[in-house]
């Protein structure tokens, strides 16, 4: 069982009809709008308020990762499987992946072993066409800024210089990073320098993932900034008259898919923005879909809880009006022994020293949940060259701490490997400590917000700005645009801006360099370090290993 990939334990499952797991949740399968024998979209009038207000969320974080990750999406399927074999009626609600880490690196990313969601393949490629549509919504306001740009009878007087809206493909290509567009003499437009971001990190995703119906949408996207005009006056995608448009490419990539766990359970995929410059969680319509049809919500937000977890909590819960339960903080050893000093080639060998070295970096993760007056629980999430003596070492440090812990067996076991995590989720629901407050109030001035993050979740001894950051922040000031919460663009790789720092820094310095517009999606973004938005292929990408039979079997996906 060990040794088989993914894709084969994929393919020896047996999938329901969709319109099975529909009746799970007592949906008439009438109204699912079908892709196939097991994927659909459902109607938004599914969602209904009360029932979501009666349901249990819970958000799956984790500690800062490895290069690899640490299986939050793993886990996140695993503990909806053990949930529903413990009684409790459950969905598991996530983002979809994108095709640059598909064919890059990382890969997929619907689960692993026998907690996975499935047609995977379907779900890694191009599923129900959701980040297509997002491409071309953003694109198509791409090429109606240039139109206008070089209009002579229908031109707002926009200034090129001040255009940063970039053009947008769901593709590793660093090629494409910093171009010249308008090439070609007077007919092709006026030449400026632009460039291509990768699909998930566009507003119109961001954007997609906070709306709450297709009204809400194309106010949000008619509120996104596009620069000035000569005369210094503001531009927003409303005054293209584009809104309508691009609402009407996302008619349909605003439905939440349903999809199914290997075990037949229900799974909502929907929207997929990067945790390290957008808000890294699912839609709001696909949460309180969950929400609206299950007892209980596991959904999960992208890399450690100082980047996911407080964007879900700070700016997706208020302005969704969601409380979380429970924040499960996925752990590995290998993680551990990484924050604790152990090289990359190291981590598959026992050393509990070096564990103990890296329990700091869950400490802070711990303090940060219950910072928002969450209850955490510990999912060690399991690896088979993990020891029994290192797997002691988090329980006695949990122990100690007071928080419950549970391991979680779920790649090799499914949902009876998260039998005890679920028990262990239930118990601290049912205790019902947890208050969700968030971190900082929206109406705080920017940089009290930035800093109030910056201190208090990485941990941070001050915050300093560049001199285009203080320009932004001026910026800001006289488009009114102070009360956004704000979306800070980090490294995962640490709890600073130093990917380099492992482990828990102290005394370190939050660099701004920068802060971005993000007026439709509803938040600023303070860049700090270097953030890549389109990132490049490695020499080998995972797409060698792809291949397409001619029966139509797909192999090398995982």
């Amino acid at each position: 069982m060990i040794s088989m990939t993914d894709l084969d334990i994929a393919k020896k499952a047996t999938p329901l009809h969709i319109a099975d797991v529909a009746k799970k949740l007592g949906i008439n399968p009438d109204d699912l709008e079908l892709y196939g024998k097991h994927k659909a979209k459902l109607p938004l009038s599914l969602i209904v308020k009360t029932k979501a207000e009666s349901s249990n969320l819970i958000l799956v974080s984790a500690i800062s990762p490895t290069p690899a990750g640490e299986g939050k999406t793993t886990i996140s399927i695993g503990l909806s499987e053990g949930l529903n074999q413990i009684g409790k009626k459950t969905t598991v609600v996530l983002r979809e992946p994108s095709l640059g880490p598909v064919f890059g690196i990382k890969g997929g990313a619907t689960g692993g072993g026998y907690a996975q969601v499935i047609p995977m393949e379907d779900i890694n490629l191009h599923f129900t066409g959701d980040f297509s549509a997002i491409e071309k919504a953003h694109n198509l306001l791409s090429a109606l800024i240039d139109n206008n740009i070089q209009s002579k009878t229908n031109s707002l007087g926009i200034d090129a210089r001040t255009v940063a809206w970039k053009r947008v493909m769901d593709v590793n290509d660093r090629s494409l990073r910093n171009i010249i567009i308008g090439l070609g003499g007077t007919g092709s437009g006026i030449p400026r320098e632009s460039g291509f971001d990768i699909t998930a990190a566009s507003e119109i995703m961001a954007i997609l993932c906070l709306s709450t119906d297709l009204t809400d949408l194309k106010k949000r996207m008619g509120a996104i900034f596009v620069g000035y005009t000569f005369d210094k006056k503001p531009i927003y995608a409303r005054d293209l008259k584009a809104e309508g448009a691009m609402a009407v490419l996302l008619k349909d990539a605003i439905k939440p898919n349903l999809v199914q766990t290997l075990e037949g359970n229900p799974a909502i995929i929907h929207g997929g923005p990067f945790a390290n410059i957008a808000q890294g969680t699912n839609t709001v319509i696909a949460t309180k879909m969950g929400m609206s049809l299950s007892d209980y919500t596991v959904t999960e937000a992208g890399f450690g809880a100082d980047l996911g977890a407080e964007k879900f909590l700070d700016i997706k819960c208020q302005s969704a009006d969601l409380k979380p339960k429970v924040v499960v903080l996925t752990a590995t050893i290998r993680a551990l022994k990484y924050h604790g000093g152990a090289s990359l080639d190291d981590l598959k060998t026992p050393n509990v020293t070096a564990l103990k070295k890296g329990l700091p970096n869950l400490e802070k993760h711990l303090e940060n949940i219950l910072q928002f007056q969450l209850t955490p629980v510990i999912a060690i999430n399991k690896f088979i060259t993990d020891s029994d003596e290192e797997i002691e070492a988090i329980k006695a440090f949990a122990k100690s701490k007071g928080v419950r812990v549970a391991l979680a067996e779920v790649w090799a076991k499914g949902g009876k490997g998260a039998i005890d995590l679920a028990n262990e989720v239930v118990a601290a629901v049912e205790e019902n400590k947890s208050n969700f407050t968030p971190l900082y109030d929206w109406k705080s001035d920017v940089q009290s917000k930035i800093e109030t993050i910056a201190t208090k979740i990485y941990g941070a001894a001050k915050v300093e700005y560049a001199s285009r950051a203080k320009l932004d922040l001026k910026k800001i000031t006289n488009l009114g645009l102070n009360e956004l919460p704000v979306c800070i663009a980090k490294t995962q790789k640490s709890l600073s801006d130093n990917p380099a720092l492992i482990g828990r820094p102290t005394g370190f310095t939050i660099t701004v360099r920068e802060i971005e517009i993000a007026a439709g999606a509803g938040f600023l973004v303070p860049i700090t370090g270097e953030m890549m938005r389109m990132p490049g292929l490695p020499a080998h990408p995972a797409s060698e290993n792809i291949d397409i039979d001619d029966e139509g079997t797909i192999s090398g996906l995982f």
